[in-house]
């Protein structure tokens, strides 16, 4: 299995090509599922697990893993279905999400398949807000799934929302400010905007870089000096039809948008965010999810545009 993911360091020259590649796995059946390579760390058979008291029942219990303890997620029973009753040949695929490790038990792993985001597309119509897919898209004449992981972890450890009353009141300014907010996923979206709105801060909300392009063309064309009524964007990365990076590109290419200020809100993690943030000219990069982190990053992002606007 470490053949698979032989070679996932020099992955990153996909980035800013809204590209990526997928890791393909199976839980119970012949649905694929995937996610993103970036995300893995590597892909192990499952070894002996130790239960865990009073642990959420989705957890099968923890590994020590190359010096590490992590917990060891039956992804099957997370998504609402029956757990994996034999473990002894399955497999662990070691992901970093929102600055956490852990694992997540899957039934077998398929293989890496290189896409354009393009080809990625938003969860059919009608799925309903208990879905666990962020995207979908086509191999092979497969339906694959691609699952809304930050979902996952917030339901089984939660998440702190609230931020202090001391960034509050750091926070308070004397217009109004709005922001525009690009994520796939629907509890990123509903994180991102219960920290906005603490600060007193009007955000539009939209699901993917395309339809962010899409406002930001919109409003530029209503008043092509749109950084007066746009503080900034938040953007995550991985999203269907445009990623954040592409969608960041898009926007230091379009004389009317290149100015505006560009965070990159993501879950992905690893050395190579910083250059990358650098090769599309993002002004900032922040791993999900710290409400407290977010509010100051804003906080202090909005003071620079009040004083450019200003200037």
């Amino acid at each position: 299995m470490a053949g698979v993911l032989e070679g996932v360091d020099k992955r990153t020259q996909l980035v800013g090509e809204n590209r990526l590649e997928l890791l393909l796995f199976r839980l119970v059946g012949s649905q694929l599922y995937g996610i993103n390579v970036f995300k893995v760390q590597e892909v192990i058979r499952c070894p002996a697990l130790t239960h865990m008291p009073n642990s959420n029942p989705v957890v099968r219990g923890i590994a020590n893993m190359r010096g590490r303890t992590i917990p060891v997620i039956d992804l099957g029973m997370a998504l609402g279905r029956a757990p994996m009753q034999d473990i002894s040949g399955a497999f662990v695929v070691i992901a970093d999400y929102n600055r956490t490790v852990q694992g997540f038990l899957v039934h077998g792993v398929d293989r890496i398949v290189n896409m354009n985001w393009e080809q990625i597309l938003p969860p059919p119509k009608g799925s309903g807000n208990n879905t666990y897919m962020t995207a979908v898209t086509r191999i092979d004449e497969k339906l694959v799934e691609i699952i809304d992981v930050e979902k996952i972890l917030a339901e089984v450890a939660g998440s702190v929302e609230e931020i202090s009353g001391a960034m509050i009141e750091e926070g308070k300014t004397d217009g109004e400010v709005h922001i525009l907010v690009a994520d796939d996923s629907s509890v990123a979206r509903k994180q991102i905007k219960r920290t906005l709105d603490q600060l007193g801060i009007h955000s539009t909300l939209v699901n993917d870089g395309q339809e962010a392009l899409s406002a930001l063309r919109d409003w530029a064309d209503e008043d092509p000096d749109i950084a007066k009524h746009l503080a900034m964007i938040i953007s995550d990365v991985e999203m269907p039809n445009m990623d954040g990076y592409t969608l960041t590109t898009a926007i230091r290419k379009d004389p009317r948008l290149k100015d505006l200020y560009v965070i990159l809100h993501t879950s992905l993690s690893g050395v190579f965010n910083q250059a990358m943030v650098e090769k599309v000219g993002a002004d900032k990069f922040i791993a999900k999810f710290n409400a407290e982190e977010l509010a100051k990053t804003v906080i202090d992002a909005v003071k620079k545009s009040a004083a450019r606007n200003a200037a």
